[in-house]
């Protein structure tokens, strides 16, 4: 077997990059980043922890008033972070 054409580096990232597996699994890891973008600076200052575990984003807050106005606001974070990211990968956002 012949190797193909020779292809610059950058290139070859950049193909590798959109990769659909690729570029979720780099979405996922930039999450909070994500997070910071959609929320803001101010509640962004109050939230501790940002992960995502199987669909599922864990956001502990440490103010309650915070805290209880993300809970009333998880269906538009789910779809604001899923927006901003690019793909479906947040399926529910657990305030904590």
């Amino acid at each position: 077997m012949r190797p193909k054409k020779a292809q610059p580096v950058g290139a070859l990232l950049k193909e590798l990059f959109r990769s659909p597996d690729i570029a979720i699994k780099i979405a996922e890891g930039s999450m909070p980043e994500t997070w910071r973008k959609v929320v803001g600076p101010v509640v962004a200052a109050q939230t501790r922890q940002v992960r995502l575990l199987r669909g599922v984003l864990y956001v502990h807050v440490s103010s309650s008033v915070i805290r209880q106005e993300l809970m009333m606001q998880r269906e538009a974070l789910t779809a604001a972070l899923n927006q901003e990211a690019g793909f479906y990968i947040v399926k529910s956002v657990a305030v904590q």
